[in-house]
């Protein structure tokens, strides 16, 4: 210790706005007895702290080691300063002239401290539905610019009481510049309404919602990022009838649960999957079912697991209070369009599904979908990653340029990059409409404006008929820069492993645009960020019908037993040959024949497909893979060994082929054995996992390349996951797989921008590319 008094300036980047960060920098300097001030910025937070030197440098130590539960600090930069004679220690206000670069933390689950004051009878905000603290509740949806100051958010139309204000002032309140701050008598208010739009309650409607809820009735709920559509999961016509007004005939539904201890009545819970269940991002996780099922069959039908989250929001605790064993809760959309967010909106497009609304007066400035994880091969991953975890961006090894990535089309998510963060947005969907497709251009408005982007490179699929290549093809003032969908997956995987070298990609999905305009997804690349080779592919199969292969699979079914038998087929005792029309069989073969709207595929996904279909397990599908995931859960309940069945490898201009005639006789004759379907698909499932395992080793002995990074949708298959990466692993090789975004088209928008970057980098450099497959266009 010295009585040598320092002074120094501090600069804190990460998520340390929102989240009482500056409250705690005060406390710590009271603490310590130091004076100076702390301020919001565009970047971050700023420190001017001064006192003896000794205490200075505790204070500074302190910070990373007792910062907020909520807060993360990326970078701390502390520089000397001269002493300018502080009085005390203040919090002064925010400070937005600088370049933006702050991150903007996610919606988080009401706090144990809120959740207590709610229910206690003697607190000025009990039973209060929008009870927050710095600790917890709305961010991201309600943030309509930076720095995160209240003005700047959709509470800016609410002003607050005088006790409110108080604790917004006061440094030690738990509430000190929370930016939604509020109570009963200054704050938001929930009211419940019929269809019709009549007022039903408007002091506290929860009991009455909940008696509806009991009674069978179906309400539109307004949450944090959106509207569900809610009904009791145990009311087996209530659930019926929300399916028939959705059109929803199998997906499954959503549920949330009171907590842990009820989920254990209904499903399989361990440790792991306990604790992201209880995050505070209160994500949806998917879960194993116990039999029979508790919810009933049409809560999830056809589903070894349900989805389900604890409820996140002063409302829902309050909805279920009164001992629901499950509320399920839906999107609340019609299908295929965005979650409903505004009021009248909600009146309008789920009228004809909602009995009753329980609506409130917050807005929402952007809606955002609940999370999807499920825990597969030890990891917990996204199948949807949005509210809760938006918009933390995934840090990536190198700086990147600014570049604005447009994604897919199914599934759809864009990305920003700035300096050497990745922000991927949050679950926009399936770019099939006018209003999905508005939600995505609203969405990379809003998200360049608070994370201050301004995009040189604009990232795009080479599919011509996506509206998200459309959109950035039609754009002026950046370089567009066309990435292969494959390609865009496995550099999703390396950039958020920070692999910048060679890997085997493996890319299984349904649906991508291939370099030859076959449609792609059965796919081992050569690749790293500036380029691929394709080093191998299942061998092309002709789709009957194009796009409705896909909806139904009995014509993948007969485009693959036609590959292999030919007319023979007919004679094949099959359930597909036996339940079809032969003269809808010919006509089939007959597209396939004279090429007419049937291009040729390489397609994992398909090839899932017409498995299905062969076993007759499923002819047409109600939602995307819904005929991969019964081949996937059949092959579960298979107690027997593997048997892997033959394969045959050819080599072609360099690539691997890989003949699909002998799997699908093994699987024909093990059917005409009467070898039961389960096995038949576990046996699938190990003939794949060791058929590109040995592709591997091949292309390895070829190229010496020894790691492999894993994407497509069909990893979201936890079996074929973890069968391939364990054989890969005990071969010798570095297996990277995702964690950050998804598998499937979600994270393909982070590789599109990491790609496009690497590839405007090679063309500027002159450095070889392996593969010229990313057209540029200034």
């Amino acid at each position: 210790m010295t009585d040598k008094h320092v002074a120094k300036i501090l600069n804190i980047s990460g998520i340390v706005q929102g989240v009482g960060f500056r409250p705690f920098i005060y406390q710590l300097a009271v603490e310590y007895g130091l004076t100076g001030e702390v301020a919001n910025t565009a970047s971050g937070v700023f420190v001017h702290i001064e006192g003896e030197a000794g205490a200075v440098a505790s204070f500074c130590e302190n910070i990373t080691i007792r910062k907020p539960v909520l807060s993360q600090i990326t970078q701390i930069s502390c520089d000397t300063s001269s002493l300018k004679g502080y009085g005390d220690f203040s919090i002064t206000q925010s400070r937005g002239d600088e370049k933006r670069v702050a991150l903007i933390s996610p919606d988080v689950t009401i706090c144990d401290d809120c959740l207590r004051e709610m229910f206690d009878p003697e607190d000025r905000r009990y039973r209060y539905p929008f009870i927050n603290c710095t600790n917890c509740g709305p961010r991201f949806t309600i943030i309509e610019d930076i720095p995160y100051d209240r003005p700047k958010t959709s509470m800016k139309k609410f002003d607050m009481c005088e006790k409110c204000m108080t604790e917004y002032h006061c440094p030690t309140d738990r509430r000190f510049h929370a930016q939604p701050n509020a109570c009963p008598a200054c704050g938001p208010r929930a009211r419940l309404y019929d269809c019709s739009g009549r007022l039903i309650s408007d002091g506290d409607p929860f009991s009455r919602a909940s008696s509806l809820l009991r009674q069978g009735h179906i309400l539109a709920v307004k949450g944090l990022g959106g509207y569900h559509l809610s009904a009791d999961a145990l009311n087996h016509e209530a659930v019926q009838r929300l399916r028939r007004r959705k059109v929803r005939e199998e997906k499954p539904f959503a549920m949330m649960v009171p907590d842990i201890d009820t989920i254990r009545r209904f499903a399989w819970v361990d440790q792991a999957e306990a604790e992201l269940i209880s995050s505070i991002s209160r994500p949806i996780v998917l879960v194993k079912k116990k039999f029979p099922e508790i919810p009933g069959p049409d809560v999830s039908p056809n589903n070894l697991y349900y989805g389900v989250m604890l409820p996140y929001t002063p409302l829902h605790y309050l909805i279920m209070e009164t001992g629901f064993t499950a509320l399920v809760m839906t999107s609340g959309n019609l299908s295929d369009e965005p979650i409903v967010i505004d009021n009248d909106q909600a009146f309008s497009r789920l009228s004809g599904i909602a009995d009753y609304f329980l609506v409130h007066d917050r807005d929402i400035y952007l809606r955002c979908d609940d999370s999807v994880l499920v825990r597969t091969a030890g990891k917990s991953r996204f199948i949807r990653k949005s509210r809760g975890f938006t918009p933390v961006p995934v840090f990536l090894p190198d700086t990147l340029p600014e570049i604005l990535s447009c994604g897919a089309e199914l599934k759809n998510t864009v990305c920003l990059t700035k300096d050497d963060r990745a922000f991927v947005s949050q679950h926009i969907g399936d770019l099939e409409n006018p209003e999905t497709f508005d939600y995505f251009t609203m969405t990379i408005d809003h998200l360049k404006r608070i994370l201050d982007i301004s995009p040189e490179i604009i990232a795009y699929d080479l599919h011509p008929g996506y509206l998200s290549t459309q959109y950035a093809l039609e754009k002026t003032g950046m370089k567009a820069v066309g990435v292969q969908h494959h390609h865009a997956h496995i550099v999703s995987c390396m950039a958020e492993n920070g692999v910048r070298t060679q890997v085997i990609g493996l890319a299984f999905d349904g649906t991508g645009y291939g370099t030859d305009h076959a449609v792609w997804g059965g796919e081992v690349l050569i690749a790293e960020p500036g380029g691929f080779s394709r080093a191998g592919h299942l061998e092309y199969v002709p789709m009957p019908g194009s796009a409705m292969a896909v909806k139904e699979p009995l014509r993948m079914g007969i485009a693959y037993l036609y590959h292999v038998y030919g007319d023979a087929l007919f004679d094949l005792d099959l359930p597909v040959v036996r339940d079809v029309d032969p003269e809808r069989i010919r006509t089939m073969i007959a597209m396939t024949e004279k090429k007419v709207n049937s291009p040729p595929t390489s397609s994992m996904g398909r090839l899932f497909d017409g498995i299905a279909a062969i076993l007759g397990l499923r002819y047409k599908v109600s939602h995307e893979g819904q005929a991969a995931m019964d081949v996937e859960r059949s092959a579960t309940t298979a107690a027997w060994p593997d048997v892997v069945y033959p394969w045959e490898l050819s080599k072609s201009n360099g690539s691997y082929i890989i003949r699909l005639e002998p799997i699908i006789r093994s699987v024909v004759e093990d059917f005409a054995q009467n070898t039961p379907v389960p096995r038949i698909c576990r046996n699938f499932h190990a003939t794949l996992a060791a058929l590109f395992t040995n592709v591997c080793e091949e292309i390895r002995r070829d190229t010496g390349v020894t790691d492999t990074a894993l994407s497509g949708g069909v990893f979201q298959n936890a079996l074929l996951l973890a069968e391939l990466k364990t054989l890969l692993e005990e071969r010798g090789f570095t297996v990277y797989t995702h964690i950050q975004v998804p598998f499937n088209d979600g994270g393909v928008s982070l590789g599109q921008a990491v790609a496009a970057a690497a590839t405007v980098a090679k063309k500027i450099s002159g450095g070889p590319v392996l593969i010229e497959h990313a057209p540029i266009h200034s």
